[in-house]
């Protein structure tokens, strides 16, 4: 399981390398939601979300046999790119698989960082199959999503900061798609603000966390219909599932119009560019989607990666 203490040397480890994302406030959001809202701006991570740290955390601790081999990583986008980008940092020759569908400029990023990018069919094939035969084959180290201990410790870098800069909160409201950067949140947050109950979000058409923390037993979701393309995993992990139970209050679910109408606030009158799968907590905050009114709320915004013509039409629409 992953610790307090893991997710404090994550901290050290990718000090200097991965920003310190800023922690932005705005009157207006806080009169529309009814709270005083903080807002930790991971689409302005390297890379443009929070990935970018448990990658580094992870690739940097491989050894110098590990990196020799290259590594191997799947992603929708923002794994990808964050994955591409800390391996050409550091020299070490990268291999990403996406689907096919992902957004043209998460591809497009993923190949500009360096890594070679191959496409897949997802209605065919999965991810996850692909890369154990590729690694099996070439040697690679498979560096996952979100499913492993440095990834979860480096993604809970993201809440420590957020708790360090303007905690304590209420609550805090994570976005959750494989559920790294909530374990990892979760875990940050039972040590560093034992007080304020964390809240995981994820799009009401991949709803498979929301069932698992509710039923307790691991549920699935296939290839889910959601602009919330960061979200659309099939389950959650063998690490995030304990955690996740263990650590968080809540879980809830947001709708496709929700997360548009969030952007579009978000977008206009803050002036921070996020895509969909960025603001599912937030998603639930300003739509009334929670009972919590005249508290301190912290809300990760997990990304700002989103192809700008198609969001445009969403806003059209």
């Amino acid at each position: 399981m992953v610790s307090f203490e893991d997710v404090q040397e994550a901290a050290r480890r990718i000090a200097g390398v991965a920003r310190r994302t800023p922690v932005v406030t705005s009157r207006l959001l806080d009169e529309v939601c009814r709270n005083r809202v903080f807002l930790k701006c991971e689409n302005l991570q390297c890379a443009g979300a929070f990935k970018f740290r448990g990658a580094y955390n992870a690739i940097s601790r491989l050894s110098e046999t590990g990196k020799a081999r290259g590594v191997i990583a799947y992603s929708s986008g923002n794994h990808a790119q964050a994955v591409a980008l800390v391996c050409s940092l550091l020299g070490v020759d990268a291999t990403v698989v996406m689907p096919a569908d992902a957004p043209s400029m998460k591809i497009e990023a993923t190949r500009a960082y360096g890594a070679r990018v191959l496409l897949y069919d997802p209605a065919q094939r999965s991810r996850e199959e692909i890369v154990r035969e590729m690694a099996a084959g070439g040697g690679m180290v498979i560096v996952p999503p979100f499913d492993d201990p440095a990834i979860i410790a480096g993604q809970g870098t993201a809440a420590l900061e957020l708790f360090q800069e303007a905690g304590p909160f209420d609550c805090l409201l994570v976005p959750c798609g494989g559920g790294g950067l909530l374990s990892g949140s979760a875990v940050a947050a039972r040590q560093a603000a034992p007080g304020c109950k964390v809240i995981g979000v994820e799009p009401e058409a991949g709803d498979d966390a929301t069932r698992s923390f509710r039923t307790g037993t691991l549920q699935t979701v296939h290839n889910p219909e959601t602009i919330a393309d960061g979200a659309r995993t099939s389950s959650l992990g063998q690490y995030t599932f304990p955690l996740i139970r263990k650590h968080v209050d809540d879980m809830l679910t947001v709708s496709d119009a929700d997360l548009i109408r969030t952007m579009r606030f978000v977008w206009s009158r803050l002036k921070l560019v996020v895509e969909p799968t960025g603001v599912l907590g937030l998603a639930a905050l300003f739509n009334g989607r929670m009972d919590c009114r005249d508290r301190r709320v912290g809300v990760i915004i997990s990304g700002g990666n989103v192809d700008l013509p198609v969001a445009l039409r969403w806003f059209a629409g």
